[in-house]
């Protein structure tokens, strides 16, 4: 099953080449070039991972995973960045960031991570379901 990815990064060239290079691997990439895109496409599809540059124009990276954590708690995020500090590291790590990794990125590190992001999002959702099922059984006193 291809890996479902967002990319968020304000550098169009950088971002059509990184999609580019991961569609060649067999993931179905959605880009964003702004933080109002980035929304719009996390409102409407289902992603196993977002990978998202820390410093943009409108909104920071920082700024952009206390919105996805806001509606979705759960996604796997990989913060990127030019310009990486150890302090942004931390917060993005206490923001529940799965990962930080640096410009340029490696394209077999980032796929592996995303692999990654798959395989830890596919233990959520079985988690949430068997909950639900569980759930339900008592509810009904089966």
């Amino acid at each position: 099953m291809a890996e479902k990815v967002l990319l968020i990064d304000d550098e169009v060239e950088f971002l059509e080449a990184l999609s580019e290079r991961m569609e060649i691997r067999g993931m179905d990439v959605t880009t964003a070039e702004n933080a109002a895109a980035a929304v719009s496409a996390i409102n409407s599809g289902d992603f196993d991972a977002i990978v998202l540059d820390l410093q943009m124009p409108d909104m920071n990276g920082i700024d952009m995973l206390k919105v996805i954590r806001k509606t979705n708690p759960d996604m796997q995020v990989i913060l990127l960045t030019g310009q990486a500090t150890l302090e942004a590291g931390i917060q993005a790590m206490k923001l529940g960031a799965m990962d930080f990794m640096e410009k340029p990125a490696d394209i077999d590190a980032l796929t592996d991570k995303i692999k990654k992001a798959q395989a830890k999002k596919m233990v959520i959702v079985e988690k949430k379901t068997e909950k639900k099922v569980n759930d339900i059984l008592k509810s009904k006193g089966w």
